[in-house]
């Protein structure tokens, strides 16, 4: 073997030596195993289908979490819908009693009635992020006008959120079911009688001294269409809740998997660091005692 043949190899050992301590640095530098694809291809494509994975399940989570939303937001206008026809129907109990009224009573139970027809209509006209709650998808200003109560929502349609690959969950609410959308009531489709219509009418009624005991069944069967509505709504809050809690939990799975692949395990990497400092130390003392002869103790 000549001097130059075991220079070559001296100085090819040192490099990997060198190599691999860079390696190590760099992977106890990073946190992770994997920096580049060449590094181990199998686990690097491993982990890039996790991530696309956990992306996706990360995405039907917030998609999840932005339905629970409208969800809560249409809960409680609905809520608040129900208390003010029961207060409603209470002024209609109490508007009954023929004997005891007079013209500025019936002025203030009918003033309170156009105060709850408001409210009602602000219900109806609920907004999240924008968007009608009542109104399906439509891109109108709000769900009812102010003035006719025409409903301005698209018959039908409805908003969904996707949980899943084959999973949509309903998020709104049918604002022409909850509030009705005819201007008259009629006994064969009670369910259609404007809410706003029928409180105009009540006072009005009431205005005119007229019994209204008759608007009693009417509201109630409105507060029962918006207690359907109520359950339906509670039942996908149900769907999307738990939806929302597996998803949180698997995508807390699928990162702890992708750190197994692509994370350091610290201590073991320093140690292993260490050991290549001093492998590479001592092919440093190997190679300077190899290297020493020179020109000139070769000649003689």
């Amino acid at each position: 073997m000549t001097h130059q043949s075991t220079q070559r190899s001296v100085l090819s050992n040192m490099q990997q030596n060198l190599a691999a301590m860079a390696r190590l640095q760099e992977q106890a530098s990073s946190g992770r195993v994997i920096q580049r694809t060449s590094d181990d291809p199998a686990k690097a494509s491993d982990a890039l289908s996790l991530r696309r994975e956990q992306a996706q399940s990360a995405q039907y989570k917030r998609n999840a979490e932005d339905g629970l939303a409208w969800l809560n937001n249409i809960d409680t206008a609905l809520n608040t819908t129900s208390s003010l026809l029961r207060r409603a129907r209470d002024l209609v109990v109490r508007a009954s009693n023929d004997g005891t009224m007079n013209e500025q009573t019936r002025e203030a139970i009918a003033a309170e009635l156009d105060g709850i027809k408001e409210s009602l209509l602000g219900q109806a006209n609920t907004k999240y992020l924008g968007r009608n709650l009542f109104a399906g998808t439509s891109g109108s200003d709000t769900a009812f006008d102010t003035t006719t109560y025409g409903f301005n929502g698209h018959a039908g349609s409805s908003v969904e959120r996707r949980t899943a690959d084959d999973v949509t969950i309903r998020v709104d609410s049918d604002g022409g079911a909850v509030f009705g959308t005819s201007a008259t009531y009629d006994p064969a489709d009670p369910g259609a009688y404007s809410v706003f219509s029928m409180i105009d009418d009540l006072a009005a009624d009431i205005r005119a001294g007229n019994n209204p005991q008759d608007y009693l069944n009417r509201i109630d069967e409105r507060v029962n269409v918006v207690l359907t509505q109520v359950a339906k709504v509670g039942a996908s809050t149900n769907q999307i809740e738990r939806s929302a809690e597996s998803l949180g939990h698997k995508v807390n799975t699928l990162k702890n998997d992708i750190a197994g692949i692509e994370n350091i395990d610290l201590a073991e990497t320093l140690i292993e660091l260490q050991m290549q400092e001093v492998a590479y130390q001592s092919s440093l003392n190997a190679a300077s005692r190899v290297l020493q002869p020179s020109l000139l103790d070769y000649l003689r």
